[in-house]
């Protein structure tokens, strides 16, 4: 069982959070500003939010058709959240009101009682709606910093048991990709799948020639799904400008919507994961499972099956044995973005495989971003101003060119240098440093806290769309690490796999590392 540091209870003030209220209203806005124009006899925003979808835990749907995404639209995706936020509010409310004369035990319980229902709701609206709104419970699920436990884990699930669709409909896919059904594709075809999460899911097979195979099938619908949730563009808008006034928020939104597009195309998938699995092939401690291209195809993806222990077992694994997956989760990090100008952009932990050994598999490949040889000189450039130079005033001159920062923002270096620093804090002292709950909190109030320290500034700060999908890795990794209490010198790993430094090996792994790096070219 994890060991999580307790905290302290937080003092009821009568009143919702400032951003709560604040992203509440904005959402019943957009909600009552889109159902005002959509008048159907057959439809209301009631409608949406009290009835199940149908096929996963109603009991309407056809069999053959349980488990494909539903296909409301905007409008009726819009709408089950508003359902799902209301709910939330209700129980909210009514549990300040039983709480009033309530002893404090009493107080703790009916919050846990809640939070447990709140979670439940989430897990089922976000687990049958699939696509970005799963994703958004998927992130939830890893930057879970002030959740609730009970909410925590119940996120938990949306990495890979999010509700299946029926093995009907998932054989009906994979012989309209394939051409075949699963009898005729695999000598062995386990119809239960081992995983399913926001684009589709995946289930064993064994290949006439006796490959063990993850096969993953895309859920029938999510393209509309992720449509339909990008073309609320309005309130993506809106969200973002409650928190950064100064954001610039098309390019941002255009660039997820370019990373999610991709994701829906199985072959482009594929092509990424070949480009890691060529470069990192033969590493002692990084593993990418081989494709199969014979059986896979736009909505299907076959590839080597990966075993290994999941993130919550490790989580109790000893120290030492956390540090090393840490360290080769670091390593593969760092590596990927500075040698092959390309990351995973989807870092949840049901991505991951660990070895006691410290290796680590890495899988899903459908949200990756290429960096171009502009932007990865951007981020050499401003890394080297602030951590190896300590040169802020160049620092800050890169942060314009970069677009974070307009070159006329009335604040000086010290107020740039020290929001800033968080963001470099482990790699700007050579010495052994320690991820905590503590920091990863601290990185996400840096972000998202509207009203704390440096609020002044972060309304003027915009986000650059190479920088978005690489945010999400940093705030990512770092909740995974802080939850594994990683302890390494990540300034000496982070020197030994930057280009403008090339340090010699600082730990075993690293000279493991270095020795395969050498064996490539004799």
């Amino acid at each position: 069982m994890r060991q999580r540091s307790a905290r302290a209870p937080v003092p009821h003030s009568g009143t919702v959070p400032f951003y709560d209220t604040r992203l509440y209203r904005m959402v019943s806005r957009e909600i009552a500003e889109t159902t005002s124009t959509f008048h159907h006899p057959a439809f209301s925003v009631k409608d949406a939010s009290s009835s199940g979808w149908p096929g996963i835990f109603g009991g309407v749907a056809d069999r053959r058709s349980r488990g494909a995404v539903p296909r409301r639209g905007r409008l009726g995706r819009t709408a089950k959240m508003a359902g799902l936020g209301a709910r939330s509010g209700g129980r909210w409310a009514m549990a300040r009101a039983r709480q009033v004369f309530a002893d404090a035990k009493r107080t703790e319980t009916l919050d846990s009682e809640r939070e447990l229902r709140n979670a439940a709701d989430v897990v089922e609206v976000l687990g049958n709606m699939k696509g970005a709104l799963m994703k958004i419970g998927q992130m939830a699920s890893y930057l879970d910093v002030g959740l609730p436990e009970s909410t925590r884990s119940s996120l938990a699930q949306l990495q890979a048991n999010a509700p299946p669709m029926s093995p009907a409909l998932a054989e009906s896919v994979l012989t309209a990709e394939l051409g075949a059904v699963p009898s005729e594709l695999f000598e062995q075809w386990d119809p239960v799948p081992i995983a399913a999460a926001s684009i589709g899911q995946v289930h064993r097979a064994i290949t006439p020639d006796g490959r063990a195979c993850a096969v993953k099938i895309q859920y029938p619908g999510v393209a509309e799904a992720i449509a339909a949730d990008l073309g609320s563009a309005r309130m993506v808008f809106r969200a973002l400008s409650v928190l950064f006034p100064g954001l610039d928020p098309a390019p941002i939104v255009e660039e997820l919507r370019q990373r999610l597009t991709e994701e829906l195309d199985y072959e482009h998938e594929a092509s990424n994961q070949r480009l890691f699995a060529d470069h990192y092939r033969g590493h002692p401690y990084i593993a990418i499972p081989e494709v199969y291209d014979d059986l896979s195809s736009a909505r299907v993806l076959t590839t080597e099956l990966a075993t290994g222990a999941t993130f919550e077992e490790v989580v109790s694994w000893p120290q030492d044995q956390r540090n090393r997956v840490a360290e080769t989760v670091y390593r593969f990090s760092i590596g990927s973005i500075y040698r092959l100008w390309a990351f995973n952009g989807d870092p949840h932990p049901g991505n991951y495989l660990f070895h006691p050994d410290g290796s680590v598999t890495f899988l899903d490949f459908g949200l990756v971003k290429r960096f171009s040889e502009q932007e990865t000189a951007q981020f050499e450039r401003m890394l080297t101003a602030m951590v190896i130079d300590r040169d802020i005033p160049r620092f800050r001159t890169e942060l314009v060119t970069a677009g974070l920062l307009p070159a006329d923002a009335q604040f000086s270096d010290g107020e740039v240098e020290a929001f800033f620093t968080h963001f470099y804090e482990f790699v700007l002292t050579d010495e052994t440093r320690t991820f905590t709950q503590e920091y990863a909190a601290a990185g996400v109030r840096a972000i998202f806290d509207a009203s704390g320290e440096h609020a002044e500034l972060k309304k003027v700060l915009n986000v650059p769309p190479s920088l978005v999908v690489l945010q999400r890795i940093n705030l990512g990794l770092i909740s995974l690490f802080a939850q594994l209490g990683a302890t390494a010198n990540w300034r000496s790993i982070a020197e030994e796999l930057w280009p403008f430094t090339d340090r010699s090996p600082s730990t075993p792994m690293g000279e493991d590392a270095q020795a395969w790096r050498r064996s490539l070219h004799q």
